[in-house]
């Protein structure tokens, strides 16, 4: 749960770097897609850390400790065009998925059925994050 935090801090960040920094004939459209989608992120992050926090274990103390955890790479680039920022952000809503997957298989091989069951619930939300992210660039040439 603790490594699962240290993604859901760290998809936040980027998806409010590129909120921030979006440019471009689409801007308010993305400048709001990418705030909605920073919201459902940060949402996320505190059911994590007490589910965390419920099975007895720690939560993440410092930015330094989701650096050393998190699996999903920074992007510190000055200028990122909009459509490879939406590219980037589904590739890792969909790696957080398979890592929610794994983090479920485990789950279930502890019967541990409460976290399974916010485990699909994060898992859905992601996945509809990959189907906006999907479908708002599927016409600019991908």
């Amino acid at each position: 749960m603790t490594k699962l935090l240290a993604d859901v801090f760290a998809l936040f960040v980027k998806t409010k770097n590129f909120h921030w920094h979006v440019s471009g004939p689409h801007f308010r459209d993305y400048h709001l897609l990418l705030d909605d989608q920073a919201s459902l992120v940060f949402a996320m992050i505190d059911p994590v850390a007490e589910r965390a926090r419920k099975l007895g274990g720690t939560t993440i103390r410092s930015i330094g400790e989701i650096a050393s955890l998190k699996r999903l790479s920074d992007n510190d680039e000055k200028f990122i065009a909009p459509e490879a920022m939406l590219d980037e952000l589904r590739k890792n809503n969909e790696a957080l998925v398979q890592y929610m997957r794994q983090l479920h298989q485990l789950c279930d091989d502890k019967e541990d059925v409460a976290t399974a069951s916010l485990i699909e619930n994060w898992i859905d939300q992601t996945e509809e994050r990959v189907w906006f992210l999907f479908e708002t660039t599927r016409h600019s040439g991908r």
